[in-house]
């Protein structure tokens, strides 16, 4: 298991409702990866006062962004806050991991929640990031009270690491997810390996090719995504309910009038969150 460096609270630039939630940022030393890595952690109201364990949901940037991203710019804390003052979410504590890319623009070398030659992130993620968040947070440790979110880059990856741990996650949604192979090829043109790494995850294809036990266990799993009808994603992800429809999957799906932008994922998110705390049994 990594080792946690560093636990400190964000501080808000938004007005605190009496009642919101707090986020900390923290630092840990991977053994994996041999680096530091950062990561953001949303705590529900209530949390700091009682000895509740809560379920929790990983939430994964798009590329370019940070463990900071879905802060800035996504204003998950403020969504959560809503969300939960109104009965449309559970509390739960969400965990904001960090797959940026060397460089100023994050784009770099090592972009990504998957696996490239000599950056093992997914076996960070999983083996230590996961067991080190448990060992540190009131979560529940249980695959029905753990859900994983993704946004675009992060939405594939959502969709994947359920598919390939379908025991550890009760609930997997993608936004406006990279959900289709020539898609991906596009986004990835500059990298070769992180390329390789999109397309040799890519859920669309798993999809097609899966056996029946895999198909069985993806049943499982509560699926969700959600594409703007103006978004360069679209298609991927309408074949991609189609495909999981083909295989008796049940998948959620929503296309509403939108690009890929993070309006679009910002709008989208409450139901996000409703949609996980069904899965939490909420």
């Amino acid at each position: 298991m990594g080792k946690l460096l560093e636990r400190r609270k964000a501080v808000s630039h938004f007005a605190r409702l009496p009642d919101s939630g707090s986020v900390e940022h923290c630092s840990m030393s991977s053994e994996v990866l041999g680096a530091t890595k950062e990561f953001s952690v949303y705590l529900p109201h209530g949390y700091e006062e009682g000895a509740r364990r809560y379920p929790v949901l990983y939430a994964l940037h798009p590329a370019g962004g940070i463990h900071e991203t879905w802060i800035k710019l996504g204003q998950l804390p403020q969504v959560a806050d809503d969300a939960v003052r109104s009965g449309m979410a559970a509390p739960m504590i969400i965990v904001m991991p960090d797959a940026s890319g060397m460089g100023e623009h994050h784009l770099g070398r090592r972009l990504g929640f998957f696996s490239v030659p000599g950056w093992d992130y997914e076996a960070y993620f999983h083996e230590e990031l996961l067991p080190l968040v448990d060992a540190t947070y009131r979560t529940t440790a249980d695959s029905g009270q753990r859900a994983i979110l993704g946004a675009s880059m992060g939405g594939e990856a959502a969709v994947a690491y359920a598919q390939k741990h379908p025991d550890l996650y009760g609930a997997a949604c993608a936004l406006s997810g990279l959900l289709g192979h020539p898609e991906q090829s596009r986004m990835a043109e500059t990298d070769k390996d992180y390329a390789a790494s999109l397309i040799a995850n890519d859920p669309l294809s798993r999809v097609k090719n899966a056996g029946p036990e895999e198909v069985e266990k993806w049943k499982r799993v509560r699926w969700y995504a959600d594409c703007g009808d103006n978004d360069y994603f679209y298609e991927g992800n309408t074949e991609f309910f189609l495909a999981m429809k083909a295989r008796g999957i049940p998948l959620s799906y929503r296309m509403r009038s939108g690009v890929h932008d993070w309006y679009y994922w910002v709008t989208g998110l409450a139901s996000v969150l409703h949609f996980v705390s069904l899965a939490f049994g909420g």
